[in-house]
């Protein structure tokens, strides 16, 4: 491929516990080509999703002028040229997706966190949850599992619903034996759902109001692309969420802006000696 007028290209590579993400960013500003695959630190999967990225436009690794990583596995990844935390690079993919944001609420794999930004777009403050995985996208593929429903289905289904049966359990593992039971007693399995995106709507709002919610709020990780959490999110915050189709990316997009500033401010560097 011609390198003749083709903008310098980063990459950000974010390593989750159970989904790995890899973004290629042109100029520091378009997204050329990104990829999600399963698995996450300790498995194939963050070589897979670089992988899959390149190979979309045809490129390599030693096209990329700068690698960061982010995410769990971020110290695994011995490709990259920098590292940096997942709290700074979430915060800065969700200012390139939504410019202006000051709460930002991510809800991945196995935790779920909230970050409070200057109108600046600087990280400001963060709260996280417990070690317990409810109310993360984990439960959520526990509940699906359970309801055997596909886990890109259950927003549909939550939709539908006409009420909701409360999930109680704090637990995932309570909350699995809780919802076998209700559905043993006949529950409506739409009104399950709904309370299961409920559930996990609750964890995050309290996540978020720890901190202290200032709008507009983003919605990012896995979770986002749940429509029936959007929802109860919006509906327990008393506020509108905003997201994007290409929320789950966020971390891997913050980590691949990054890598275009710490390129550049070395470029600067060098050519003011």
């Amino acid at each position: 491929m011609s390198r003749v007028n083709v903008p310098f290209r980063t990459m950000g590579v974010d390593i989750g516990s159970s989904m790995s993400k890899c973004v290629v960013l042109d100029g520091g500003k378009e997204v050329t080509a990104s990829a999600v695959c399963q698995g996450g630190t300790g498995t194939s999967g963050p070589e897979k999703s670089v992988r899959d990225a390149l190979d979309s436009i045809g490129l390599d690794l030693t096209d990329m002028a700068y690698i960061v990583a982010t995410g769990y596995g971020r110290n695994a990844f011995k490709s990259a040229n920098r590292t940096y935390s997942e709290l700074s690079c979430h915060a800065r993919g969700a200012v390139y997706l939504c410019p202006g944001v000051r709460t930002v609420i991510d809800v991945g794999g196995q935790d779920c966190k909230a970050m409070r930004l200057t109108a600046n777009g600087e990280l400001d403050g963060f709260s996280m949850n417990d070690k317990c995985a409810a109310g993360t996208g984990r439960f959520l593929e526990v509940m699906a599992r359970v309801l055997e429903v596909g886990l890109s289905e259950l927003g549909s289904h939550g939709l539908r619903a006409r009420n909701v049966v409360e999930i109680t359990s704090t637990c995932t593992v309570f909350a699995e034996t809780e919802v076998i039971s209700q559905l043993s007693n006949g529950a409506d399995k739409s009104a399950l759902i709904a309370g299961i995106h409920r559930s996990v709507a609750v964890k995050a709002a309290g996540v978020a109001k720890r901190l202290g919610v200032v709008e507009p709020v983003f919605f990012s990780g896995g979770v986002s692309r749940s429509e029936g959490v959007i929802q109860a999110l919006s509906c327990e915050l008393g506020l509108s969420i905003r997201t994007d189709p290409r929320a789950q990316l966020a971390g891997a997009i913050g980590a691949a802006v990054l890598a275009c500033e710490k390129l550049r401010s070395g470029q600067a560097a060098v050519n003011s000696e």
